[in-house]
């Protein structure tokens, strides 16, 4: 007699591989925790700063963006829709990103204001005579202190894994929040331009 073979069993796409589940009702706390926070935070930006931070882009010949691990996608995000509101953007970092020079903007992002790529960034922008505009947690920080505008982001700093203000990993609610503001900046600068979203659109990569 032909015994039949048992079929296997499938996994949950909520198990992971010791069987251990996530339940959705764990999802849907995580997803209000984060939400809360990203509000909260978000509420407590100071509008002046962010001002700030878009009228140096507005006056920039070009922007240069740069950031580390998390907080430079961001910042790559907010450089595609600088790029769609026709601006000269480069990403640090890049082949094609030339030197920045005089007049030029660049843009930091780091928690820390201590990431030492970034403030070296800020440094070689600051001995051209180029502008910068930083995101940060910490105010006091060597990045800020090069900076001509600084956006201040009332997050945890990555390192701080026992803080109060988060409960998310690492620097979770910073990368969220600089997300927020860099779109509102975005916004604002599209607010005040006035091109219709037909020819922004124009713009988007076509060579995808």
């Amino acid at each position: 007699m032909t015994q039949e073979l048992a079929s296997p069993k499938l996994a949950s796409p909520l198990a992971d591989a010791t069987g251990a589940r996530v339940h959705p009702d764990g999802i849907h706390e995580n997803l209000s925790r984060i939400q809360d926070e990203v509000f909260s935070t978000a509420s407590a930006l100071d509008r002046e700063e962010l001002a700030d931070v878009a009228r140096l882009i507005r006056r920039a010949p070009r922007v240069f963006v740069v950031g580390a691990g998390r907080s430079g996608l961001v910042l790559r995000m907010a450089a595609m829709r600088l790029m769609h509101l026709g601006l000269g953007v480069h990403v640090v970092g890049e082949t094609t990103t030339p030197a920045i020079g005089a007049g030029d903007l660049l843009v930091a992002a780091s928690g820390s204001g201590t990431t030492a790529g970034v403030v070296k960034a800020a440094s070689t922008a600051s001995a051209v005579g180029a502008k910068i505009a930083v995101y940060t947690t910490a105010p006091e920080s060597p990045l800020a202190a090069r900076a001509d505008a600084v956006v201040v982001i009332p997050a945890a700093r990555k390192t701080d894994h026992g803080s109060a203000v988060s409960r998310q990993y690492a620097g979770s609610l910073f990368e969220q929040v600089l997300l927020v503001a860099a779109e509102a900046v975005f916004q604002s600068l599209w607010d005040a331009d006035g091109t219709p979203a037909e020819e922004l659109w124009l713009r988007h990569a076509n060579l995808e």
